[in-house]
Order: structure tokens, then sequence, then C-alpha cells
């Protein structure tokens, strides 16, 4: 054959089809990318950041005192009246079916509440955002609580091993037996419903779960060639921990930590409906849902208002945690 028909490719050319243009991305950069692919988890993350946000921003325009104060003089005119926005929006004109709650209580004109009002006259979007403040705080605090006892005692345990780790372990299975209503009640009882009896019982409640996951994930990165290394060298133990486990289990801790968030949020509620939580006059959307049971024939809105805030609250908790899992750990979506 010709030589002509003959094409002499170099080393070069070669090397420059076999190059790889993808950039190579760190293991956060990888889940953000999977994450972003989770309309879910996105959405809600969106939605938390807005609710937290505002929250906070309403804090020095909007106190506990200001959302619960009301004019016992103005109590008929105010109480109970439904969600009115101003504007022609059909089931939002502030009526129960034909009647006008605002003109037969003699409502000054132009005065409207978009969310309603209690049977004192308070308004509810006002005691909504401190609720919302409120809950948020408590779940919070102690999923802040579970988290830092949880990986305390789980690396620990798991680090030890031996007679310390079963000792360790027999602690939790007796603890994980008490019933929570029980806690509830003895913290009730020392420190009186409220904010920080609901806090600690949480917080003794929950740590428990994160603990094992800890342990779990600790176990298998202790034998990792990393950490025996550092153990070779002379490492101490609580830098080992610092430096090589903690941070190759995050991805675990902000998981669970995004998961027990929406379980104390929903726990506070509960507690609260039951009397056990917090307190009037103190608003949480529990307290709320609490405060309008006895009126939920006649006035449904005092309790699906803050109960729908709630369940979103809570919804996007668990998108969002569900939304990390499967982006820290892709196999776990393949399952």
């Amino acid at each position: 054959m010709a030589e002509e028909n003959f094409q002499v490719v170099g080393i070069e050319a070669g090397a420059d089809n076999e190059k790889i243009e993808k950039p190579s991305l760190t293991f956060w950069q990888d889940a953000w990318r999977r994450l972003k692919k989770n309309k879910a988890a996105i959405i809600s993350m969106w939605f938390l950041i807005v609710i937290s946000v505002f929250t906070i921003i309403m804090i020095p325009f909007l106190s506990q005192n200001q959302a619960n104060r009301f004019n016992p003089n103005e109590i008929s005119i105010y109480k109970n009246l439904p969600p009115k926005s101003g504007l022609p929006i059909p089931g939002w004109q502030g009526k129960h079916g034909s009647d006008d709650p605002y003109e037969d209580q003699n409502v000054p004109a132009g005065r409207n509440f978009i969310l309603g009002t209690d049977q004192t006259g308070r308004s509810i979007a006002k005691r909504v955002i401190v609720g919302m403040r409120i809950s948020l705080t408590i779940a919070l605090v102690s999923s802040l609580g579970d988290l830092i006892i949880g990986v305390s005692y789980g690396v620990y345990s798991a680090w030890k091993g031996g007679w310390i780790d079963l000792v360790l372990q027999r602690i939790i299975e007796i603890l994980s037996s008490v019933p929570f209503i029980v806690i509830v009640t003895l913290f009730t009882l020392l420190l009186g419903a409220g904010i920080w009896s609901v806090i600690i019982s949480l917080i003794l409640s929950g740590w428990i779960n994160m603990a094992r996951q800890i342990r779990a994930q600790t176990l298998s990165v202790k034998e990792q060639d990393y950490v025996l290394a550092a153990t070779v060298l002379g490492e101490r133990p609580l830098k080992i921990a610092l430096k090589h486990i903690i941070p190759n289990i995050s991805s675990t801790i902000i998981v669970q930590l995004m998961m027990t968030i929406p379980q104390s949020i929903t726990s506070e509620a509960i507690l609260s409906a039951l009397g056990l939580g917090v307190q009037p006059p103190t608003s949480s959307l529990g307290s709320m849902i609490n405060d309008a049971r006895d009126q939920l024939q006649y006035y449904p809105y005092l309790i699906f208002i803050p109960g729908t805030v709630l369940v979103l609250i809570s919804l996007a908790f668990y998108l969002f945690g569900d939304g990390l899992r499967d982006a820290f750990d892709p196999k776990s979506s393949e399952d």
C-alpha cells in the first residue's frame, strides 16, 4: 500500500484522546451535585431557609408579649374573626357562610386579619410567627443537645471497645426502655411545665438513637489505615477523634440531625397538646393547637392554620434530610 495512505499518530495525540475533561470533585462537591438533582430536597431546603430567616428578622419587631397582648375592653370586637385578606380571593373574605363577623362586631373599616383572630382577639398571624420561633428554638436546642451527647458517647464507646463498650451499650438499652412520657412527667414535676422541661426531656430521650448510629459508623472508620497510622504515631485519642473520625462520619451526623429536628418539633406539639409542654401565654405551634381544641367545631381555622404550618415544617425537614442521605450515600437510594 502507498505510504500516503497512512498517517503517523504521535504519543501526544493519543494522550489527548484519553484525557478526561471532567474536573475532579471533592466529596462535598459531589454530594451537592447529587442533592441539586433532588427537586423535593432543594425546595424543602429553600423553604426552611426562608422560614428561619423570616422568624429571625421578625425578632426585633414582634416579641412574645406583643403577640399575646390584647385589650379586655375590645375582646367583643376582635374575638374569633375569620381570616380576611382584603383582596378579592374566594374563601378569604372574612365570612362565616352568609354572616360577616367583621360587620356584626363593628370592626373598624380597613382592619383585616390575614389569618383571623382567637377567642381573646389576638392575631393568629402574629402568634404563628412567634410560635414558629419557639418551636424551632426548642427543636434546634434539643437536637444540638442530642448531637453533642450522642456523638461523644457513640465515638467513645466504639473507640474503647471491649468491656467498656459492652457496659455503655447495656446502659443505653436500660435508658431506652424508659417510656418517653415518664421522662417528661418527671421533669414537669421537677421544673414545671414549660420550655426547659420539654428541651431536657427531648435531649434525654433523643440522644440514644444518635449514639447508636455514631457508634456503628465509628466502628467502621476506626479500622481504616489512616486511623491506625495515627494511633501508631502516638496521637492522642481525642485528637484522632476530632481530626480523623468525626470528619469522616460528618455526613451521618448531618443526616441524623436533620431527622432529629422534625421529631423534636412533633414531640413538642404533642406534649403541648397534652398540657405537658409549653404553657400559655407562651405561644408555640403545639400550644396554639392545644388552646383551640375546644373551639374546633365552630372555628376550625384556629387549629388548621398552626397545624398546617407544623406539618409543612416537619415535612420539609424530612424531605431535606432524606435528600441529604441520598446525596451522601448514593447506594441508599438504589436499595
